[in-house]
């Protein structure tokens, strides 16, 4: 099987972490979530406002939808308002690069405050629960047999981080990359609609996304992109132990708008910073399966400077740009 890694300096991010004040060090966040419900960006920026609350670093976190563009409407959205939402983080992750790379939207993450890379999301293949499918073995041979009987759904665009995620797990499988039946729905809980009726034959997703499905019985996930099994929920076989060397972790991290005055920035920064030594946020990290991945300011920068080099290459070889 061909080996196919997209792990890079992520997981080597690491820091150390003061303790949170007893008062709240910032009275409000609103944060902008460039998705519909049910996907990983809003996950990402409801656990960590839920951590930044209870933990009494942040006074109040409010948070507001906004699909469109693959994010590209939140992310206008923020450059062309940017006087009046000093008070708001956007959630973003690994298609902020892709879809820039792609030409899709005009802007890319140099525009916007780079406040902090936060976590790491595994991405996972899953199916219904009624699937034929047990594994993703049995979803790879069926491919083989008849690549148009198979699709693959994913919460975001064609040649979009979940498409790539697919395309990945099946050239390892030995397939054509680029002739993947990819079917687009707008984030994750339209995706997970079409799995279960059966309009798509498997989705690829992130594996917080997939992990309270799986373990509620609705969803079986046919493997994930660790390289190991991850504690969140065990039962979930990784790509690897299949014989399929895929490894891949989408960051996710939080933005402010152009032009923010450095004081409220770093007061972001060092509030996200307080709250990985936080029992809250070890719950929440814990609960989805996350790793945490801290990359504040200027590293942030650094950090998706080097992964749009990564990922430009990778698209390359897959035939995406």
């Amino acid at each position: 099987m061909k080996s196919i890694k997209l792990l890079g300096a992520a997981i080597l991010a690491t820091s150390l972490y003061a303790s949170p004040a007893l008062s709240a060090d910032v009275d409000s966040v609103h944060f902008l979530i460039p998705g519909g419900a049910g996907g990983g960006w809003d996950g990402t920026a409801r656990g960590t406002g839920e951590a930044l609350t209870k933990s009494g670093l942040v006074g109040k976190a409010t948070y507001e939808n906004m699909s469109g563009g693959g994010g590209g409407k939140a992310i206008g959205y923020l450059i062309e308002n940017a006087a009046s939402q000093q008070g708001t983080l956007m959630v973003n992750s690994t298609p902020i690069v892709i879809r820039s790379l792609v030409g899709r939207f005009p802007h890319n993450f140099r525009d916007l405050t780079m406040i902090a890379g936060t976590i790491g999301d595994y991405a996972a293949i899953i199916t219904s629960k009624n699937s034929p499918f047990k594994n993703f073995k049995d979803l790879a041979a069926a491919y083989a047999k008849d690549p148009r009987s198979v699709s693959i759904g994913g919460g975001s665009v064609p040649g979009g981080m979940d498409h790539l995620v697919a395309a990945m797990a099946m050239e390892a499988a030995g397939a054509d990359p680029t002739k993947v039946k990819y079917v687009p729905f707008d984030a994750g809980g339209k995706l997970n609609a079409a799995i279960l009726s059966g309009e798509v034959s498997a989705g690829s997703t992130g594996f917080s996304e997939a992990v309270a499905l799986a373990k509620a019985g609705e969803m079986r996930i046919l493997g994930v992109t660790s390289s190991k099994r991850v504690d969140a929920f065990k039962d979930a076989p990784t790509l690897k132990e299949q014989g399929f060397d895929v490894e891949f972790v989408n960051w996710r991290g939080f933005f402010g708008p152009p032009g923010l005055p450095k004081d409220k920035a770093d007061a972001y920064r060092s509030v996200i910073a307080k709250m990985y030594s936080t029992p809250e946020w070890e719950a929440v990290r814990a609960r989805n399966g996350w790793v945490n991945i801290h990359n504040p300011g200027d590293k942030f920068t650094s950090f998706l400077t080097e992964q749009e080099k990564v990922i430009s290459t990778l698209m390359k070889k897959l035939g995406f740009l």
